[in-house]
């Protein structure tokens, strides 16, 4: 049981590239990559109860109604903040073939694309949110120190979401995109070690997709 930490790091490392080779080579339609990524994110997470039988998955989703207020007026900040920079740097960088590559890469289209925006708004970010801050932040934080938990976490949070774009945007909005990712991350973490549950998190990255997803719809009907 000493390697608890160890098999926890692992399973997530494990996980973020078979999706970073499922989303960068395969590029298989949306509905598949999600099938598989649920398998990823969720199926492992449980199997892992198995090998360690401390760990109680369920108590993640113990409500708490303390700080709900907070996170959702710091979830409006983030979707403003990220709408914000999008129209900022419009016409800096260019984003015209993001559109053309969910298309082509996923069969995201514009007919398609509100199913979609909703999906990756409520469930998406549920499942990510389980996995990054339920398993891989506070069961790692159990058997681990927290700046291990925080780093970990936050960082294979943010690498995990660049490999989907790849492609889509210059080199710059990446990098930047990917310290708003981790930054996001120590956030994220934040409020799940206060409140001991992944609720408040997740409703931050609802309104995190909200935004995205408003970018996603303001350049489809460009």
């Amino acid at each position: 049981m000493k390697n608890r930490k160890y098999i926890i790091i692992a399973i997530t490392v494990f996980a973020c590239i078979c999706m970073g080779i499922v989303d960068a080579i395969l590029q298989p339609g949306y509905f598949i990559k999600s099938v598989i990524k649920i398998l990823l994110f969720l199926l492992l997470p449980v199997l892992y109860t198995f090998y360690d039988k401390n760990c109680n998955l369920k108590k993640l989703f113990t409500p708490d109604k303390n700080g709900t207020f907070i996170a959702f007026v710091l979830g409006a900040g983030v979707y403003a903040v990220i709408l914000a920079a999008f129209l900022i740097f419009r016409n800096v960088f260019d984003f015209s073939s993001l559109t053309s590559s969910l298309t082509a890469d996923t069969g995201v289209n514009k007919s398609n694309f509100i199913f979609v925006a909703i999906y990756i708004s409520f469930v998406n970010s549920l499942l990510e949110e389980f996995f990054f801050r339920g398993f891989s932040f506070l069961t790692l934080k159990q058997v681990s120190g927290r700046k291990l938990a925080y780093t970990v976490s936050s960082a294979l949070f943010a690498l995990y979401h660049i490999a989907m774009m790849i492609g889509w945007f210059a080199l710059p909005v990446v990098l930047l995109s990917l310290a708003g990712l981790f930054a996001g991350g120590l956030i994220f973490n934040y409020f799940n070690e206060k409140y001991n549950n992944i609720y408040l998190s997740w409703v931050i990255h609802i309104f995190a997709n909200f935004a995205t997803n408003t970018i996603g719809f303001i350049l489809f009907n460009s």
